[in-house]
């Protein structure tokens, strides 16, 4: 197919195509004909040219299609000396050091090809053209050559000004001008203060040497397998970045088999009805534990456990990360309602993994470490797989339930949540000590933790993330609680009078931070 005759049939006849190059076909979009014949515009260096019979598109000319002589230039305007020529060039970084032409390939089974080509000299930035048209990659290589040619030589560039017999000049045509060597195209023709300014831009050379053979590439062919049948998990976690949240974190992974890709969510109502909340991300990895986990310590790496997973799909793959991996959040998963991190990942069969090197209890969960079992949901925490269906508006204590239909479901996979509000619920204090005050009381300090802060600061504390820091201080004896108190610091006097007060009996303190939205939960120590 012709570049002219693409360029005639979306022009409706209003625009004449003068372009001789052959297509294997062209997908023209856009929202009106000159963003549809853009690609073509930029990919042959077409120009817009006005004649007798109306507007084309077309090709520079090889030879000249006129001559501007010394005769018609304008040496004076209304009685004042002008410059009558002037020459200028870019720098040479300003021309693209390499070119990429991107493409449809026949020998690819029609996917996207890309040919690349470099320019010698200096420059750093590179540039691409998008042709939505089915091409060899010969075809593409030579066409990358000869633009990334054209913008060398066009760097080139000359301004006129003549008299009024310089109107027969149109802009768009190939000129030659007298004392100045090669071809110029009339960019601009302008009438400026009683003379014809003239823009020109140099044409390159025509006759250059093709570059050498170019090779399609290897086809890359998606996996050709049914969609199947949804998998759909609705997990709560704590704030996954560094600022305080105000609302619950939600979020949903789906996921399937080799050939699922997404499906659509919509949030149930309460009275039944369905709400569209957009699309899933793409495949999530998860899975189920075969074996109960043991508690562990939130204190040092757990190298003694480990984690068996069998993946919901065999092609489903896990793989190791090194400390600076763990440390930007790599292999973050959610065994549960304790967030781990694991460094090694051993695969035993087909879909199955063993996890070894964990990092427990991240981002506060060390309460969820003593209530694992067999058969728990796993799912591995990754930004591109996961999506938050609701922006807001859900209360902590509120029933969540979120369908997902996708191409394989006869009907929606419904999940369900009740909103513990994770997010906003100040961490448990650590290091929670007793010393003795010297009059037979006890002076208990501990050290804060902040939803907002998990990154180590050295040198500096984590922020409060609430409004002031406060704290619930509870004594309990044989079960039963003997006294409140708040604090406004990490410590707290427990004087031998109100131990007397208290009465006989084993005591357990149970700090915990009062946050904006909700209290925090306890550190405890035994008397």
């Amino acid at each position: 197919m012709r570049v002219g005759a693409i360029v005639e049939t979306l022009g409706e006849g209003r625009l004449a195509g003068e372009a001789d190059a052959m297509l294997g076909g062209y997908a023209a979009g856009g929202a009106d004909v000159g963003e549809a014949v853009a690609p073509l515009v930029e990919a042959y260096g077409l120009a817009l040219m006005r004649g007798a019979e109306g507007l084309r598109l077309g090709v520079a000319a090889d030879e000249a299609q006129a001559k501007i002589g010394r005769a018609m230039l304008a040496r004076r305007v209304n009685g004042r000396d002008v410059v009558a020529q002037e020459r200028s060039g870019a720098a040479a970084d300003a021309v693209p050091v390499a070119l990429s032409v991107r493409h449809h390939d026949a020998a690819r089974d029609y996917q996207a090809g890309v040919q690349r080509v470099m320019r010698p000299g200096p420059g750093r930035v590179e540039s691409g053209i998008d042709l939505p048209a089915m091409l060899d990659a010969d075809g593409a290589r030579a066409m990358a050559a000869e633009r990334i040619g054209a913008a060398w030589t066009g760097r080139a560039t000359m301004t006129l000004r003549c008299g009024w017999d310089a109107l027969t000049i149109e802009p768009g045509m190939v000129v030659r001008v007298e004392g100045a060597s090669g071809l110029w195209r009339v960019e601009e023709r302008e009438w400026e203060a009683m003379a014809v300014r003239l823009a020109l831009r140099r044409v390159p050379g025509v006759g250059g040497a093709l570059p050498s053979g170019a090779s399609s590439g290897a086809i890359v062919r998606q996996v050709d397998a049914p969609h199947g049948a949804t998998a759909l998990m609705l997990v709560e976690v704590p704030a996954l970045d560094d600022g305080a949240a105000s609302v619950p974190v939600i979020l949903a992974a789906a996921s399937g088999g080799a050939g699922w890709r997404n499906a659509a969510l919509f949030r149930v109502g309460d009275t039944g009805e369905a709400t569209p909340v957009g699309r899933s991300a793409g495949r999530a990895a998860m899975g189920t534990v075969e074996q109960a986990l043991p508690s562990g310590s939130i204190m040092v790496v757990d190298a003694v456990h480990a984690i068996t997973v069998t993946m919901l799909a065999p092609d489903m793959l896990l793989s190791n990360a090194d400390e600076a991996g763990l440390a930007q959040g790599r292999n973050l998963c959610l065994i549960g309602q304790e967030l781990i991190q694991f460094g090694r990942a051993e695969q035993v069969a087909v879909g199955r993994y063993r996890l070894t090197d964990l990092r427990r209890g991240l981002r506060g969960t060390e309460w969820a470490m003593a209530g694992h079992g067999a058969g728990e949901p796993f799912l591995m925490i990754e930004v591109d797989r996961v999506v938050e269906p609701v922006a807001g508006g859900v209360e902590p204590g509120s029933l969540l339930r979120v369908q997902a239909l996708g191409l394989g479901d006869a009907m929606p996979v419904e999940a369900m949540l009740t909103v513990r509000g994770e997010a906003l619920i100040p961490p448990a204090p650590v290091h929670v000590r007793a010393e003795p005050d010297g009059a037979g009381g006890y002076v208990i300090g501990w050290t804060r933790r902040s939803r907002a802060g998990w990154r180590w600061t050295s040198g500096s504390d984590v922020p409060i993330a609430e409004e002031r820091e406060r704290y619930t201080v509870l004594v309990v004896r044989d079960g039963v609680t003997v006294r409140q108190a708040e604090s406004d610091g990490p410590t707290w006097t427990y004087s031998a009078a109100m131990m007397a007060a208290d009465g006989e009996g084993s005591r357990r303190i149970a700090i915990s931070q009062i946050g904006v939205h909700a209290g925090g939960r306890s550190a405890t120590l035994d008397l």
